[in-house]
């Protein structure tokens, strides 16, 4: 490959941040043209260097990484991402990869494997680490939780009492229940702190 792919890496956390960059600038074929640690300044770099791959970091300290991608692509539709994660839950996998995620890897993948993604994306392709892909086969065919039912898990988890979710979301008292009872029957949960541990891990809420 003669041409010199440029890499934009968006990341809040120095240290890997910093890999990255070893990583990257380490390749004969790559160059990191910038580096960002929040979504905000993430979407800027992007406008600026319109890079060819951008390595994004899923969680960031003031948007998500979905967030950012589609603020991105809204502006440059053709923006090729490579998600970097340290969490794998399918909810969340899922919707990275509907808001148009190119390849979706976790950070203790070994650093070749991450720069032959980039390359794959680079020239078009799409990669899943197996790990990914065992985690999506795992609840395929599930029903998945409406926006509604996720904004009744997200005021269950900030402490809020079926009175105030409904007050707070504009339905009934009733409605929540109704909700909740879909919510625990969708994840197979015994009772509410079950629900929100079930919902946690997969990605569907963040405490």
């Amino acid at each position: 490959m003669n041409e010199t792919i440029r890499v934009l890496s968006v990341d809040d956390h120095p240290l890997l941040s910093e890999g990255i960059a070893t990583l990257i600038n380490g390749q004969p074929d790559m160059q990191l043209v910038g580096s960002a640690s929040s979504g905000k300044d993430g979407i800027l770099k992007h406008r600026e260097l319109k890079p060819d791959v951008t390595l994004l970091d899923l969680r960031l300290p003031d948007l998500s990484g979905i967030d950012v991608m589609l603020a991105i692509r809204a502006e440059f539709p053709e923006a090729r991402f490579v998600l970097l994660t340290m969490f794998a839950g399918d909810a969340e996998i899922q919707r990275a990869l509907q808001a148009g995620a190119r390849a979706y890897l976790l950070k203790s993948m070994p650093p070749e494997q991450i720069a032959e993604t980039i390359r794959q994306v680079y020239s078009g392709k799409k990669r899943v680490s197996p790990e990914i892909a065992s985690t999506l086969a795992e609840h395929l065919g599930e029903q998945p939780l409406s926006n509604r039912e996720v904004d009744v898990l997200r005021q269950l988890a900030e402490g809020n009492r079926n009175r105030e979710i409904g007050k707070l979301l504009f339905i009934s008292e009733e409605t929540v229940k109704v909700h909740l009872k879909r919510i625990m029957g969708k994840l197979g949960a015994s009772d509410r702190t079950h629900a929100m541990a079930i919902a946690t891990r997969r990605g569907f809420i963040q405490l």
